[in-house]
């Protein structure tokens, strides 16, 4: 097939249709409406084969993922999603694999209510780059640099899961109850992106970030741009059932520090604000857990298990 081919065959028609998009895949460009008073905010991630996902994998999963860490970003700046570009790179153009990636894009706009506007299609080695945009006011964008010291540190969901899921497939580690090593593979193939959460922050949280590399190295970012240390309690990390019914515990502590892949948000909140964050988490129905405190040593973690200062020599993932 050839490139317009497959975008028209594919991409064109079965994206979620939005009225905010004048002019969608078929020209040189999109033409897309922003609200009054609304920032954009753009996001761009790519998947790489071999890297983010193994060469076989299913193809709608990859497509579903690479939507969906991309919507993460748009959580943790408290923004709602509305428009996604794909470009990908193929090996060739296989048509059921092409089919079966297009229904995992359509299935994640629909969900979504967001639309797919444009794009590109070039032969090469596999690899999905999604670009993400939406919409937050501008005074409520949640930011890195904004957190306090004393502010207490928070996050979503539980860590270490999708870590676990990628040993799994590596053959680093097995997992033998079926329940729980399907519970973490789901947790690496289908990331939920934290929209709503990223949302309800809005005005009560400080400082906001997704955890993709891993909280040990995710969190040095906030840290950074906020020129503030923190101290997190290993013993408070949200673990889940399978995880700790799988693992030794100091594994299970590891793979929530260093293991990505958990698209969960890390956000830091005041005190003065820990009232209206317990009414907003409750709105979501999404766990929450505060796992530590900042304070004003610039830029140093400190890391405790039971009261003790722990040295944990680990980071999160890194590309180079």
């Amino acid at each position: 097939m050839k490139e317009f081919s497959i975008i028209e065959t594919y991409f064109k028609q079965q994206s979620h249709q939005r009225k905010d998009v004048l002019l969608g895949i078929g020209d040189d460009a999109a033409l897309t409406l922003v609200p009054a008073g609304q920032a954009l905010v753009t996001t761009t991630d790519t998947l790489l084969a071999g890297v983010h996902f193994l060469p076989d994998a299913e193809p709608s999963m990859i497509a579903r993922k690479a939507v969906a860490v991309n919507l993460s970003d748009l959580a943790a700046m408290g923004a709602e999603p509305a428009w996604i570009s794909l470009s990908i790179s193929l090996p060739e153009a296989d048509e059921a694999w092409l089919a079966a990636f297009a229904a995992g894009i359509a299935e994640m706009t629909q969900f979504y209510s967001i639309q797919l506007i444009g794009g590109d299609t070039v032969q090469g080695p596999l690899a999905v780059t999604i670009t993400a945009q939406g919409f937050v006011p501008p005074e409520q964008a949640l930011l890195r640099s904004k957190a306090k010291p004393g502010d207490f540190v928070y996050v979503t969901g539980t860590l270490g899961d999708a870590g676990l899921g990628l040993d799994i497939l590596l053959n680093k580690t097995t997992v033998k109850d079926l329940e729980h090593r399907q519970f973490v593979l789901n947790r690496l193939h289908n990331p939920t992106p934290r929209l709503l959460v990223g949302t309800s922050l809005r005005r009560i949280a400080n400082a906001c970030i997704d955890l993709s590399d891993g909280l040990s190295s995710d969190i040095r970012h906030i840290l950074q741009a906020s020129k503030c240390g923190a101290t997190i309690h290993l013993d408070k990390l949200p673990l889940s059932r399978a995880m700790l019914e799988s693992i030794e515990p100091q594994n299970a502590v590891k793979y929530a520090l260093s293991a990505g892949d958990d698209y969960e948000l890390l956000f830091t909140v005041s005190e003065e604000q820990k009232g209206k964050l317990e009414i907003a988490m409750a709105n979501t129905s999404v766990s929450f857990t505060c796992i530590g405190q900042l304070n004003g040593m610039s830029n140093k973690l400190e890391l405790r298990m039971n009261n003790y200062v722990v040295d944990y020599q680990t980071t999160g993932y890194q590309h180079f």
